[in-house]
């Protein structure tokens, strides 16, 4: 059965009862229980029942349950390396001991410059930058939603220009179906490393950041974040609703414990380093192969255990200890992971309903080839904005661009690079994509004023690669 227009409904919904209310958990429930109203025939009871057994079907898939592990378990190495001394250490070391972090732009530019080395997957490098850098953009009063806004726009945008990971292997897959096709020709590999001088999106998305530490030349609603942290301290705002438990990130450290950074930067070399090693080996040999579900699972347990180890060793805590920390962290996760299972239900709805399917073959049509890669960015922007995934964008639209290029003879490096920039920028500034979601998790702040204070400079972003790609499409 074909929806049509009223499989926006759910999304949109969402999308704007989650502005409205903030209630982010009810909003992605109500978007799921009106989509299951549209594909139970407006049942009542029934669509209520299918809502319930579709957030619970969320388990049934391996990726998702180890992706929602990952975020409890993270968690738990947020608690341990504060506990532990860690972060104490780490800031102590950065700003007493060697002044290397001196001011708000050094510690702004801490955050941004891990996004950029840390680009193995997304969710790692999110999580990474936002715990390391988060006490430091505290002590020099950065904004928290500014933090969420830098760890955003250095994951997925930076993962898609360097594609040595999972990333690059999906596009590559998805380039090289309709090499088998015979729609075009050539090697998957090489026509993915064409295209990266125009995956404008995430190029101009990742130059604005420092662009915005180096000026301050905030604007909108990040510039009144930034002036009330500034005016009053206050690093988010009055009945803000942080993603994350307030008592994971504001533990002290242990009494009697030394502060040392490597308590947090060991633990943290572990998580990152084990990521391309899960994904050698899940990849049999190739990390273009991996898992990356399995692969950041691997990562967090393994982390997990040198933590234990390496507490032990230094007497800091037992393992009884250790545990009870360990389940604090749980504990404190449970907000951002009850969002993230109601964001891939929704997800999963919209997929029945066809609404990515409806959105993509919009585009079709007798348009002049100059418009093609220009057309196809906008399309991949609402697709993703409201599917809140851009992997899900970059399977509906990759194939519909290609073969859209090929009729209307339009570039196809350029074509490729729309399709990936549209897909990134829709899901980099919508409130109901994991990446977003994480995000605010990393960033302890309040999950819908991460996404209005981002939203603009996604629009901005967006407007100039909108123009770069109509003039590049009349050009070549």
């Amino acid at each position: 059965m074909e929806f049509g227009l009223a499989s926006m409904f759910p999304p949109i919904l969402a999308i704007i009862l989650a502005v409205i209310t903030r209630q982010v958990f009810l909003s992605l429930f109500a978007g799921i229980f009106v989509g299951e109203l549209l594909l139970k025939g407006w049942a009542l009871f029934p669509a209520f029942n299918a809502s319930l057994e579709r957030v619970v079907s969320v388990f049934a898939e391996g990726w998702v349950t180890k992706t929602i592990m990952f975020s409890l378990l993270v968690g738990s190495i947020i608690a341990l390396i504060q506990v532990s001394g860690g972060v104490e250490g780490f800031v102590d070391y950065l700003t007493e001991k060697n002044k290397i972090i001196k001011n708000k732009k050094a510690a702004q530019f801490l955050a941004f410059f891990i996004g950029i080395v840390v680009f193995i997957e997304s969710s790692i490098t999110i999580l990474t930058s936002g715990t390391v850098a988060r006490p430091l953009t505290d002590k020099f009063k950065v904004s928290r939603e500014k933090l969420a806004y830098i760890c955003d726009s250095t994951s997925a945008p930076v993962c898609s220009l360097i594609p040595l990971n999972a990333w690059g292997a999906t596009l590559m897959g998805l380039i090289a179906v309709q090499i088998s096709k015979g729609v075009i020709t050539g090697n998957a590999t090489s026509i993915l490393i064409k295209s990266i001088p125009f995956n404008f999106y995430s190029i101009i998305a990742v130059l604005a950041v420092p662009f915005y530490i180096l000026t301050g030349k905030d604007w909108g609603p990040m510039k009144a974040a930034e002036e009330r942290v500034m005016k009053t301290g206050k690093l988010m705002r009055d009945g803000a609703m942080p993603v994350v438990n307030l008592e994971a990130t504001e533990i002290p450290t242990k009494e009697g414990v030394k502060p040392n950074a490597k308590n947090m930067l060991l633990p943290l070399a572990v998580l990152i380093f084990m990521m391309p090693i899960g994904l050698y080996i899940t990849g049999k040999g190739s990390i273009f192969n991996g898992s990356g579900s399995s692969s950041v699972f691997w990562a967090v347990l393994a982390s997990l255990v040198f933590s234990a180890i390496y507490y032990r060793a230094q007497n800091i805590m037992k393992l009884n200890e250790f545990m009870e920390h360990v389940y604090t962290g749980i504990g404190s996760m449970m907000p951002v992971v009850i969002i993230l299972i109601c964001s891939i239900a929704i997800g999963n709805v919209i997929g029945d309903l066809g609404t990515g399917e409806y959105m993509a073959n919009l585009v079709r049509g007798n348009i002049d080839g100059s418009y093609g890669p220009a057309l196809i960015f906008v399309m991949g922007c609402i697709i993703a904005f409201s599917t809140g995934t851009s992997w899900g964008t970059f399977a509906l639209m990759m194939p519909i661009g290609i073969q859209m290029a090929v009729a209307m003879d339009a570039n196809l490096y350029v074509t490729v690079g729309a399709v990936i920039s549209g897909a990134i920028m829709g899901d980099h500034c919508s409130p109901i994509s994991d990446t977003t979601i994480i995000s605010s998790m990393a960033a302890a702040t309040d999950h819908i004023d991460h996404v209005k204070t981002q939203v603009p400079y996604a629009l901005a972003n967006a407007a100039v690669a909108l123009v770069l790609y109509l003039v590049v499409g009349f050009i070549l």
